[in-house]
């Protein structure tokens, strides 16, 4: 019955698709759209020998070269309805599917985003098409790497995409975030914004213009500093950062780009993120730290420090007679030094067993690599082959800890160290069976090998080895994925296509934080396959995109003991994740834009019809903007729907009722304010703007009951916060 459930739901999806198809023709009709040229596959297209101001004007859309369900943000998005303080996780919360949300405030804290019901960690993120994830698992720190100073939009692929979409986690999608465009003009721009919880940010711009040789050369410089109290009790927050963009070109064919970053954050972010039911029907929404050194929850013995960097030089390069290169070597940093309390703190500062209730807790590695693309087109087709690879040096440990002294312990709770090496050889080929229909097939060989050293320790973890200071394993995972999909332009600016994808995700290296480490069987990979159909449409008032899925993937790993202590590590069934998505941007007239966006499906366990957790029923985005003469202003509300919670032992154990967040943004121009000063802009801008407190998370007290409880952590929104920036350029 279950399963008839499911292929009905599936039909249903299928359908609301090919009525689209059906009834696009219609909306083509009213637009009286002008055939362009066939080759556009660009967001901007040309009606009626005008490019199409929906395009323009969209926050985010399909491309119409897009072969799976894709949406763009769109650089203005980014420095116009964004707050001054904000990470990447804002950036990308308005697209289809997407939400998130942090409890400090937008950018105030490490925040995770979701979509598809897929958590952080089951998906790829990439700067500039590299991937950077941790390397204990693929999750990802919105705090400590790219702030929005340092994007200029991003490209959303909720599927795994084809063969040559490289990743370390394309199990449920990847983000790639985009670097700022160079300018043609120099500029140098101060930043300076206040906002609410005594929140502040300093910053600085220099955009070079063309320079050198035939203006061959292009810098962008970017420096700024934010300090906040944050909305949550004492969970203050300071980052600086830096970025630079070089770019040169080298010939009319061959172009070199370099960048680099370096983030440092401090905040007293505790390691229990929440404060319990109990706590905040005491103390009110807000509470988390307390000023009271008799506290666990103390806010000078919870604190954060984390250093970051990234830096990569990009060669492209026409290589003549159809062949296009395109090589990335990269390397980047991570140092996350973290120390939290216990339930209990120490009456005296002597460091014995009793006292070190604390923990001192280090995660960092340090990643190299390279991406290597090759294309080469002809008249049948394109080729696409290259080879990502990389190594990565990891240094782990957690180590009790007195708090009134932060002297350690001689045993850790656990100490490791490991390198990771990565291969992902991929080839695909696009073949063109028509000027309009191009079906493209490929695979991708991922392959991941682990040299793990783990040292032996209190017991906590993997215990005294049997006497040995430590031992050392080699995991290797290896999987094929293949897929295929076609993309058919029906009209030149209406495309639709088709997909069959397949991801992976490798199990995380806590498989071996067993008792001596004493793993007798590895789990494989766990993977996804993905099936989509979808259609983008662009007019001149209004874009259109809409797509259907079907997702099969495996669920996270379980493990068994036997009695003379072994353990096996095995995927945890299945489940499937299916629905139907759709965005759009509506000219209004009169400088005003409306953009809408929804989903509406389903993630549930195969075995058990229970929804996998955080995966809501659908979700809703409403976008008004209005821009004339020297205004820009936007209004976005994000909805999402009824999801649930597990306690540990039961699934569907709390349910997490709807919740909307609406943010204000406004953008006033100042144009030739005189010889010294060339521009600038004011931003006032509101998030939350009815100040809803809505618990969006609970981690149970109880792993035996679904009851509310006065132990039960809750996460909340952050409440109503206002900003003001100036901007003024030089």
């Amino acid at each position: 019955m279950k399963n008839l459930q499911l292929k009905l739901m599936t039909r249903q999806i299928l359908g609301a698709v090919v009525g689209l198809s059906m009834s696009s023709p219609i909306l083509a009709f009213a637009e009286n759209v002008v055939d362009a040229p066939s080759d556009v596959s660009e967001n901007t297209v040309t009606i009626a020998g005008v490019k199409s101001a929906a395009s323009k004007v969209a926050i985010s859309q399909g491309s119409l070269a897009a072969r799976s369900a894709q949406s763009e943000i769109s650089d203005e998005f980014v420095r116009n309805y964004t707050a001054p303080t904000s990470d990447f996780s804002q950036i990308i919360q308005m697209a289809p599917a997407m939400y998130s949300f942090g409890p400090n405030g937008p950018g105030l804290g490490d925040t995770k985003t979701n979509f598809r019901g897929f958590s952080d960690g089951d998906y790829s993120i990439l700067f500039d098409g590299i991937p950077f994830q941790d390397t204990n698992s693929p999750s990802h720190h919105s705090w400590a790497f790219f702030p929005a100073p340092f994007v200029g939009g991003a490209v959303i692929d909720r599927s795994p995409g084809s063969a040559a979409s490289l990743g370390p986690a394309n199990f449920g999608g990847s983000i790639n975030l985009l670097s700022r465009n160079l300018e043609t003009q120099k500029r140098i721009s101060g930043t300076a914004s206040l906002g609410t919880w005594n929140t502040s940010l300093i910053g600085a711009e220099f955009e070079s213009g063309q320079f050198g040789r035939d203006g061959s050369s292009n810098l962008l410089f970017n420096a700024h500093e934010l300090k906040s109290d944050g909305y949550q009790t004492l969970n203050k927050q300071q980052r600086d950062a830096l970025s630079a963009k070089y770019q040169y070109v080298i010939s009319p064919d061959t172009v070199l780009t370099l960048f680099g970053s370096y983030i440092t954050v401090h905040s007293n972010t505790p390691n229990i993120k929440g404060a319990t039911r109990s706590d905040i029907a005491k103390f009110g929404d807000n509470y988390l730290l307390a000023s009271d050194p008799t506290q666990a929850n103390y806010f000078a013995y919870n604190f954060y420090h984390v250093n970051t960097d990234f830096e990569y030089a990009g060669l492209t390069s026409n290589l003549g007679n159809g062949w296009k290169l395109d090589n990335k070597t990269y390397t980047y940093y991570y140092h996350n030094q973290q120390n939290y309390p216990g339930a209990t703190i120490p009456l005296t500062t002597a460091n014995t067993t009793a006292n070190n209730s604390g923990t001192d807790k280090l995660n960092s590695y340090r990643t190299y690599g390279n991406i290597l693309r090759l294309n080469r087109d002809t008249e049948m087709g394109t080729l696409r082959t290259g080879l990502w690879s990389e190594v990565a040096d990891t240094n782990r440990y957690q180590i009790p800890s007195n708090p009134l002294t932060w002297i350690d312990s001689a045993i850790p709770n656990f100490r490791e160290t490991f390198k990771t090496t990565l291969l992902q050889p991929f080839i695909e080929y696009e073949l063109n069976l028509s000027k309009d229909l191009k079906v493209t097939a490929g695979v991708k060989y991922s392959s991941y090998k682990q040299d793990l050293t783990q040292f032996a320790d209190n017991g906590k973890t993997v215990g005294n080895l049997n006497g040995a200071a430590s031992i050392g394993h080699v995991a290797s995972y290896h999987t094929f994925l293949p897929s295929i999909d076609a993309h058919y332009m029906l009209q030149a600016n209406w495309s639709a296509y088709a997909q069959f994808a397949t991801g992976d995700e490798i199990p995380p290296s806590n498989v071996f934080d067993v008792k001596n480490a004493n793993v007798t069987a590895l789990p494989a990979s766990i993977k996804s396959k993905t099936i989509q159909i979808g259609s983008v449409w662009k007019g001149d008032s209004l874009t259109f995109d809409m797509d259907a899925y079907h997702i099969k993937f495996d669920n996270a790993y379980s493990s068994t003991t036997d009695a003379a202590g072994n353990t096996t590590f095995f995927a945890n069934g299945s489940s499937v994740n299916q629905g139907i998505e759709a965005e759009s941007t509506l000219v209004l007239g009169s400088g005003f834009n409306l953009y809408i966006n929804g989903t509406y499906g389903s993630s549930k366990y195969s075995t058990s019809d229970q929804w996998v957790q955080n995966a809501p029923s659908d979700t809703e985005t409403l976008g008004l903007n209005y821009q004339r003469n020297q205004w820009n202003a936007g209004w976005f509300t994000k909805r999402v729907g009824k999801m649930y919670n597990d306690n540990g032992g039961t699934h569907e154990a709390i349910t997490i009722n709807p919740f909307v967040i609406s943010n204000v943004f406004v953008n006033y121009s100042l144009k030739n304010m005189s010889t010294f000063l060339k521009g600038g802009k004011v931003q006032p801008s509101v998030n939350n703007l009815f100040d809803k407190y809505s618990i969006v998370g609970v981690t149970p007290a109880s792993k035996m009951s679904s009851i509310a409880a006065a132990g039960d952590q809750l996460t909340l929104l952050p409440a109503r916060s206002v900003s003001l920036a100036l901007i003024v350029d030089f």
